[in-house]
């Protein structure tokens, strides 16, 4: 039995460089739910039915045509048809999202980062609310252009947001018992019903962080996440460390650790990496998935440790996230994404080796990964961002072998 990571599950986690999210993965199987926690996400959305729509018009239209029977009048109501179809292509875009063609944004979300309000702010004179962070880059609304004088917090507005989170949208819920002694008590598996999506709680939460990530209010995505990772050890201490549950920590943890990392926080961000690497090698190596969070989470502390110049550390996670790949890509040989992962980590080690002033490793790294990649053969059912993403890192790593006889030269 394979257990999924992410959230996003076959999508990596949000500032994940690696093009494998957009090679051979698809969004699906959130870890809190065992059905598609974003079946409905932005894009995907129904209309409602309207009496004067289109459809209806035209079904109107062609009972006419039927109930004339004259051939002559069929092309010229069909030349209507078609007109009416024309100018109905381009629908009108509603800046709330309740047009047909986007997700519908719920009466407790931001306009501009489309997630739950935090921090709700209201602009003065125009009274529109937007979370804090969001509002603040804008001299104007953002909804009908009034210049903002002042921006003052909705305290009530955001009190009914978190008294929204805390009963429908956690694991847990705090109650009030006849003694008026507060208590923690688990959610009933009802599924959380907002907008224009259903999905499992939890699962809810992660997508409103990724939602504010996205729109980089990291201070709403880590709060969202906070909560997610409380909910996941108080589920650990009464279960037991499943494979479930610690993947599902792991994966939130390391999304943490980028918000951390996108606020400039990289000591907290190290801390969530290895607290997430902790979790996921508690799980069984032969999952992909599980192998390629675990490494892409252990590349990004070398990455770290590669910016505060610590080279020796950098190289150390460099290659335990090349182990990790070497031994996934004997599990499945097959599987073209983990050769480009395995080429990927050469290159990185090969490069810290060669800021350490050993050459001859260095070259023997990038020429190793340049013979995986050349050897490498994509089926026609692979994507074509697989093979961009081959010739790129082939095209870094001949560039990088090079570089020693231009020097010489």
């Amino acid at each position: 039995m394979t257990t999924s990571v992410c959230p996003f599950s076959k999508a990596a986690r949000p500032d994940d460089a690696s093009a494998r999210k957009q090679a051979d993965t698809t969004p699906s199987a959130c870890p809190f739910s065992k059905a598609d926690a974003f079946a409905r996400k932005q894009g995907e959305t129904t209309a409602s039915a309207c009496p004067f729509s289109k459809s209806d018009a035209s079904a109107r239209k062609q009972g006419e045509v039927a109930s004339k029977g004259c051939p002559e009048n069929e092309g010229i109501v069909q030349k209507e048809e078609d007109s009416t179809t024309d100018s109905a292509t381009v629908p009108a875009k509603c800046p709330f999202g309740y047009d047909s063609q986007t997700f519908k944004l719920g009466p407790f979300s931001c306009m501009l980062c489309q997630a739950l309000l935090f921090e709700s702010s209201r602009c003065v004179p125009c009274t529109h609310v937007f979370c804090k962070v969001c509002v603040s880059r804008f001299k104007d609304c953002p909804l009908c252009g009034a210049d903002v004088e002042s921006i003052e917090a909705d305290e009530s507005l955001q009190k009914m947001v978190d008294q929204f989170i805390e009963g429908h949208a956690r694991i847990k819920r705090s109650v009030v018992n006849s003694t008026d002694k507060e208590e923690e008590v688990e959610n009933d598996n009802k599924r959380v019903i907002y907008a224009d999506v259903s999905m499992e709680r939890g699962s809810f939460l992660v997508q409103q962080a990724m939602r504010a990530f996205q729109a980089q209010n990291y201070e709403s995505a880590k709060s969202r996440l906070a909560m997610c990772t409380e909910d996941i050890r108080d589920q650990l201490k009464r279960e037991g460390n499943t494979p479930e549950l610690c993947s599902q920590l792991g994966a939130v943890l390391g999304m943490l650790g980028d918000c951390s990392r996108a606020m400039g926080d990289s000591s907290s961000a190290v801390s969530h990496f290895e607290e997430s690497i902790e979790f996921l090698m508690k799980l069984p190596m032969d999952d992909l998935e599980i192998t390629h969070t675990l490494s892409v989470s252990l590349n990004k502390i070398g990455d770290l440790k590669y910016y505060g110049q610590d080279l020796e550390a950098a190289r150390s996670y460099y290659c335990r996230a090349l182990n990790v790949r070497r031994d996934a890509m004997k599990h499945h040989p097959n599987a073209p994404s983990q050769i480009l992962d395995v080429a990927v980590s050469l290159a990185k080690v090969a490069d810290i080796d060669r800021a350490l002033q050993n050459e001859d490793a260095a070259t023997d790294g990038f020429k190793e990964g340049m013979k995986l990649l050349e050897s490498l053969k994509l089926d026609s059912e692979d994507s074509a961002a697989l093979e961009q993403r081959r010739l790129s890192v082939l095209e870094f790593l001949k560039k990088q072998v090079e570089k020693p006889a231009e020097t010489a030269t």
